[in-house]
C-alpha cells in the first residue's frame, strides 16, 4: 500500500493577467502546508506536479524543488470552455466578477460533462482520462509517500472517482477545495480509498484564520 497526499495550490491571482501565478498570500499558505506536513512527520519519497507555474510555486513553498513534471495533474482550462460556450465572446461580468464567476463556472462544467462544448479544446473525456491516467502512473511501484500538487477540479475528479460520486460531484468537490488543503488516499493496487479531504490544519488556528481562500 501507498499514501498519496494531493495538495491544492496556493491562492492564484484571481482577476489579473495572468492567473497561473501565486499571489503573496498563496506562497504565504505554501509555506504553512509546507510545516503542517513537518509537523506529520511526512517525507514524501515521489513527487509529481501538474505542469502550471502555481502548481511549480506551491511545490517550492513547501519545501522542495525536485520533482516529476505530468501534464495530467493541469486544471481543466475554463477560460477555453467559456470561449466554446460563448462563441469567442465571454461576457466581461463573467470574467471579472467573481460571483457571476463561479456561478458560471459550475454551469459551464455542467454542460461540458454532459457533452456540450464540441468545439472546447479537451472533451470531459480526455480531461477525466488524462487525470486516471497521470494517478496511475504516480503511483506506480517504487514509492510509499507520493506527494502531489494540482488544482481543484482534479482534486474534486479524484476523490468523487474514489467515492464512486456521479459526474457532477466533481464540480460539487471542486468548489468547496480550499487552497492547499491535504486530500490523502490509500492506494493499494488497482484500488483507491479515501482518507482525508480537503484538511488545512495550519489555517485552522486563530493566528492564521484569515488566510483560509478558495480561488
Amino acid at each position: 500500500m501507498a499514501e498519496l497526499i494531493i495538495i491544492r495550490h496556493g491562492q492564484a491571482s484571481f482577476g489579473a493577467a495572468n492567473y497561473d501565478k501565486l499571489s503573496d498570500l498563496g506562497h504565504v499558505q505554501s509555506g504553512l502546508v509546507g510545516q503542517a506536513l513537518k509537523t506529520r512527520g511526512w517525507t514524501p519519497d515521489r513527487i509529481v506536479i501538474g505542469g502550471q507555474v502555481r502548481h511549480r510555486e506551491t511545490l517550492n513553498g513547501i519545501g522542495f524543488s525536485d520533482a516529476e513534471v505530468d501534464a495530467g495533474f493541469n486544471e481543466y482550462d475554463f477560460h477555453d470552455l467559456l470561449v466554446a460556450r460563448y462563441d469567442g465572446d465571454v461576457p466581461n461580468l463573467v470574467l471579472g466578477d467573481r460571483k457571476t464567476h463561479f456561478r458560471t463556472l459550475r454551469e459551464t462544467v455542467f454542460e461540458w460533462q454532459a457533452g456540450g462544448l464540441p468545439n472546447a479544446a479537451e472533451s470531459w473525456l480526455d480531461f477525466t482520462t488524462r487525470i486516471e491516467n497521470a494517478v496511475t502512473h504516480a503511483t506506480r511501484d517504487g514509492a510509499e509517500r507520493i506527494l502531489v500538487v494540482s488544482s481543484g477540479g482534479v482534486i474534486g475528479q479524484i476523490t468523487a472517482d474514489t467515492v464512486g460520486g456521479p459526474a457532477k460531484m466533481m464540480m460539487t468537490l471542486n468548489l468547496q477545495i480550499k487552497n492547499t488543503a491535504i486530500n490523502k488516499f490509500i492506494v493499494s493496487g488497482a484500488k483507491r480509498f479515501l482518507h482525508e479531504f480537503n484538511a488545512t490544519p495550519h489555517l485552522d488556528t486563530p493566528e492564521n484564520g484569515d488566510k483560509l481562500t478558495y480561488s
